[in-house]
């Protein structure tokens, strides 16, 4: 297989390995500080691309999205709630698929004013090339910055989902600007079936992965199965309909999304171990590619800059589409958050009052990143001013990641707008133990047969504890509450109990096969006791 990156003299391989392994050294040293991993990647792409001897990558658009945007997108999708992006899909579509055509012709009329020998055709191309923001931009920023629940929901869903309405928009402008002009209605039909198509067969995906989950019984297994799922579902709908239809193509990122959904939704009906496997398995991949994703897109400025012959024109075109991309979203979040509401009682009775500063941050918090990249580099080489939009969705990308990453704290801050999302969710958290911990003792009650009195009292001491500790930590003070004293020590406990063990191991009194067992055991209960 092709790397995902090539440079131009040769294949790279030890470059790539150096690259990934760079990635991880920036990203750790950035969480050490607390400093936004992905924007320090950025950067420090940005100067290290101009280092005499490094190589210069260029990416392959299609291994990219085929082998690090697929698993990027369905790890964010098993970390999404399918119930708040279902209760928020009015201004997730008005974002996702409004907003994205407004932008393709902002950008679009924009491009063609401040670059008058591109072809209008041309210059929506650079528009719906800039229009989506990237997923893995506002999942990795928007979650590090801790943005209340349903700015995130509305975020992340929008970024999801606007695939299908920015491919569209871009086959029809490449059509146009090579000579095949598309009917607007064949578009239409275009983005129904690549829509339509991506969501039944991420159906028939997350369902099938489902059936053969509930049947493996090992947490080993279905973790590998799940590594599977998003490459599957991608290339099932890009690929697969061009068994049975000629130039049929369904919209992939949307089948990895919503086999994502469906999947994460019904995994808390699964196993411990799955779940416990795929936490550390998809945590681990998220790091790794999204470290690769931003340093790959700092390290295209030395590229992208040695093909086009750099001006002052250029360069303020290029500010020009930056300020429409930034802008367009500022003219389109207020009227499509508020006009809806005020012509329309039902939306008023079914949903709560936006708070103006919500739609501020929403509005700023619209990243571009390696998606608009890839989509760039996509670009036949026909279309006229290639290189320009090129130029001009790399400069887009680096500037909503740095301009807007940067300053989103600052906003928020500024703003002052805060949620209530941690107080309720301890209040309801608190409530829904209480009632787990009184089922528990019914089942205790009616399943304890013959059994000590004093293993009867632990369970049900347990069980008390539990319950009352949602309402220690409701009401949690400055001094330790009987429920993190009993964590503390507890832990205290099982550390003293692990190096028991482990010096057992070194002595030879056990083999390798008990201490990995005890400590397996030991891990699981104390994951058990840990707290965000």
């Amino acid at each position: 297989m092709p790397p995902i990156v090539t440079q131009n003299e040769r294949m790279v391989g030890p470059e790539l390995l150096l690259l990934l392994l760079g990635a991880l050294v920036v990203t750790s040293i950035a969480r050490r500080f607390n400093w936004p991993a992905p924007l320090v990647l950025v950067a420090v792409g940005l100067v290290v691309s101009f280092i005499p001897g490094v190589p210069e990558f260029e990416l392959d658009p299609h291994l990219i999205l085929v082998l690090v945007l697929p698993p990027l997108l369905y790890s964010a999708a098993l970390d999404s709630s399918y119930l708040n992006i279902r209760a928020n899909l009015r201004p997730i579509g008005l974002l996702a698929v409004g907003l994205v055509l407004f932008t393709t012709f902002a950008v679009g009329v924009t491009a063609k004013l401040v670059f008058p020998d591109l072809p209008f055709a041309a210059a929506l191309v650079l528009g719906a090339v800039v229009a989506p923001p990237d997923a893995v931009a506002a999942v990795a920023i928007g979650r590090r910055l801790g943005l209340q629940r349903r700015a995130m929901t509305l975020l992340v869903g929008e970024s999801l989902i606007n695939d299908a309405t920015a491919l569209t928009a871009f086959k029809v402008a490449v059509a146009a600007t090579v000579g095949a002009a598309m009917h607007p209605l064949a578009g239409v039909g275009m983005f129904v079936l690549v829509t339509v198509g991506g969501i039944v067969v991420g159906l028939v995906v997350g369902v099938a992965v489902r059936f053969l989950r509930r049947r493996l019984c090992e947490g080993v297994l279905e973790s590998a199965l799940g590594l599977l799922v998003p490459f599957g579902a991608y290339l099932l709908a890009e690929e697969g309909p061009h068994l049975l239809f000629h130039d049929v193509q369904f919209s992939g990122v949307l089948a990895v999304v919503v086999a994502g959904l469906y999947v994460g939704h019904h995994s808390p009906r699964g196993t411990y171990s799955t779940r416990l496997q795929d936490a550390a398995v998809w945590r681990s991949v998220d790091v790794l590619l999204e470290s690769f994703v931003f340093a790959l897109i700092g390290l295209q400025l030395s590229t992208i800059v040695s093909d086009v012959r750099l001006n002052t024109g250029l360069l303020l075109g290029a500010a020009a589409v930056l300020l429409a991309t930034i802008l367009a979203r500022f003219v389109w979040m207020y009227p499509a958050t508020y006009i809806p509401r005020y012509l329309s009682k039902g939306i008023r009775e079914r949903e709560r009052q936006p708070h103006l500063g919500q739609v501020t941050v929403i509005a700023w918090a619209g990243m571009r990143g390696v998606v608009t990249l890839a989509a760039a580099a996509a670009i036949p080489q026909e279309v006229p001013g290639r290189d320009i939009i090129v130029f001009c969705a790399f400069v887009v990308t680096v500037a909503t990641l740095l301009l807007q990453g940067t300053t989103l704290p600052w906003v928020i801050n500024k703003i002052g707008f805060e949620g209530d999302d941690a107080r309720q969710d301890a209040l309801a958290e608190a409530q829904v133990q209480h009632r787990a911990a009184q089922a528990a003792v019914t089942r205790l009650d009616e399943e304890i047969g013959e059994v000590p009195d004093h293993v009867r009292d632990q369970l049900r001491s347990l069980a008390e504890h539990r319950g009352n500790a949602a309402w220690e930590r409701l009401g949690r003070q400055e001094e330790e509450s009987p429920a993190a004293a009993y964590r503390r020590l507890r832990r205290l406990m099982l550390s003293a109990e692990r190096d028991e063990f482990v010096r057992a191991r070194d002595q030879g009194e056990i083999d390798d096969e008990v201490l990995f067992r005890v400590l397996r055991e030991l891990d699981l209960e104390e994951a058990a006791l840990s707290r965000e």
